[in-house]
């Protein structure tokens, strides 16, 4: 995905440094995210990727820096986070759900919740649950659902919303199956193509990364070791071709030598 115009800045996180412990897990972080703009966040396991979601979603406040979403701060004040959290949907990795309520009953309280009009609400619950194939499971409790099904029920509870603002932490794992993958896809192509929908994902999954996101933002070491397109990060890498290859190079450089060191050793 390209984009060539210049927009607004929507997210801007400024010289974050958050830890838990004596270990920092974000350190001097900064990046920005333009109005309409699909942002991938990578980087191996532990480097703060879900910690910078929540500093972007307000549920955490870091312990130095801060994030502003469209010039107000998070948590700074009642009156500006309320005016934030009418525009932002956060979806965790393992987000929670009422397992006595329906999977409609969810979406309708989770559309009432942003104030979405009544009759456009239930027509957008109707044609969610027909996109993740949950429209027999509708009326049933979430408590009912497989791991899967959950997951597709929280992925509809997210772009129930509408917010012009998603923040979505492994939007493509949880037992996640082929047809919802599919579904989800193109949201965010068409997400993507519109440009009236802001975007931060954390993935590993570098073919979806590359159908989907504008642009890549790498962490390492608790900080953005690069930030760029696709194509950008390419030249960064030495000219490799595959994102993943470009992942390994900028990201985790010790990972290949760790395989070839596993294989040079005896057989297990």
């Amino acid at each position: 995905m390209v984009r060539s115009e210049a927009m607004p800045v929507v997210i801007d996180v400024v010289n974050v440094t958050h830890h838990y412990g004596v270990k920092p897990v974000l350190l001097d972080v900064s990046i920005q995210v333009s109005q309409g703009e699909v942002l991938a966040l990578r980087g191996p396991n532990g480097t703060g990727k879900s910690t910078l979601m929540q500093v972007m979603a307000g549920v955490i406040a870091p312990y130095r820096g801060y994030c502003s979403i469209d010039g107000k701060r998070r948590r700074s004040n009642d009156a500006d986070e309320v005016a934030i959290r009418r525009k932002v949907a956060y979806l965790p990795a393992e987000s929670w759900l009422p397992g006595k309520m329906t999977g409609r009953e969810w979406l309708l309280a989770v559309g009432r919740l942003y104030e979405i009009e009544y009759m456009r609400l239930f027509d957008h619950v109707e044609r969610l649950l027909a996109l993740f194939d949950l429209t027999s499971k509708a009326d049933s409790p979430i408590s009912s659902y497989s791991t899967g099904q959950q997951k597709k029920i929280s992925l509809a509870g997210a772009l129930v919303t509408e917010a012009p603002i998603l923040l979505l932490d492994e939007p493509f794992s949880g037992g996640l199956d082929p047809s919802g993958t599919m579904a989800m896809r193109r949201v965010l192509q068409h997400a993507a193509r519109n440009g009236d929908t802001t975007v931060v994902i954390a993935t590993p999954v570098p073919e979806l990364v590359e159908e989907v996101a504008h642009r890549i933002a790498i962490l390492r070491g608790a900080r953005v070791h690069a930030h760029d397109t696709i194509e950008g990060l390419r030249a960064l890498a030495g000219g490799a071709t595959r994102l993943d290859e470009i992942y390994q190079v900028l990201a985790n450089p010790e990972g290949v030598a760790r395989i070839d060191e596993y294989f040079a050793g005896p057989n297990p």
